[in-house]
């Protein structure tokens, strides 16, 4: 038998699913619940941290619990990387985010530290270096408002980013286009990336940069991106708070069997 707690929490999210709650309005305060016979204190309180444990609600001081104003983020899969986006408009990734989301943007909701920094050993062995050796890190928070969304560290080899705009530490972009250009233009063509997702538990540093809800878990991305030729010219690691996005993926479906029909 579940306990009480999770009783409340569980009827409390059916109302918000169904719209009795509708975003931006404030649940009831903790003592009504009580005095309606809903439970104890300590009882309520716990429903409340579920609620917002589950990405339902947010709470904070002088305004209450309160439902989620906004659906997630999509995040795009393939699209979001699409050449015309960048190299013939300006369309950087997070952008093409918030484009397909129907969200408003600026492109100083991206701030962003440039550092020459000795490769940790995940960064080593993707760019193919030994462990310790120079690479740039461009290191991105990213917001809708004053809501951050996403973290995002770009790693590079000094001699394919030296002297361009990449390294320049500017908030926002790296100039129309952002990163993929600035790579395009100095002879180092994206082809092909390798996406790699896990979720876990976050650190206490990102509970505070991206100001998570108790509870919530964030999901990781590697990011290892190619020329025609093989070369990786980008590893990216990027942490997501997790009930802020939707991974959307479309793709055409591979058939090795017909290798003439299937995918390339």
């Amino acid at each position: 038998m579940a306990p009480k707690w999770r009783e409340l929490a569980d009827r409390l999210a059916e109302q918000i699913r169904n719209g009795e709650y509708a975003p931006g309005v404030q649940l009831p305060q903790i003592r009504d619940l009580v005095e309606a016979g809903e439970g104890s204190k300590s009882t309520v309180h716990a429903a409340y941290k579920a609620l917002e444990a589950e990405g339902l609600v947010t709470s904070s001081r002088g305004h209450g619990t309160v439902v989620r104003e906004r659906a997630p983020l999509k995040r795009l899969g393939i699209e979001r990387y699409d050449k015309a986006k960048w190299r013939d408009s300006d369309q950087v990734a997070f952008i093409a985010d918030r484009v397909a989301s129907g969200r408003a943007y600026k492109r100083n909701e991206q701030t962003q530290t440039v550092s020459r920094v000795k490769a940790p050993t995940v960064v080593a062995e993707a760019h193919g270096l030994p462990e310790g050796a120079d690479v740039y890190a461009r290191a991105r928070l990213v917001k809708e408002g004053s809501q951050p969304t996403h973290t995002l560290t770009s790693y590079y080899r000094p001699e394919h980013v030296e002297g361009t705009r990449i390294v320049d530490p500017t908030p926002g972009p790296a100039g129309r286009g952002g990163g993929f250009r600035v790579l395009y233009d100095a002879g180092y063509e994206i082809d092909h990336m390798r996406e790699t997702l896990f979720a876990r538990i976050p650190t206490v540093e990102e509970s505070q940069l991206l100001q998570l809800s108790p509870g919530e878990w964030v999901v990781e991305l590697h990011r290892t991106t190619f020329t025609a030729d093989g070369t990786v010219v980008e590893f990216a690691i990027g942490v997501h708070a997790a009930t802020r996005f939707a991974w959307t993926y479309d793709f055409k479906v591979p058939d090795s069997a017909n290798p003439e029909g299937g995918s390339k």
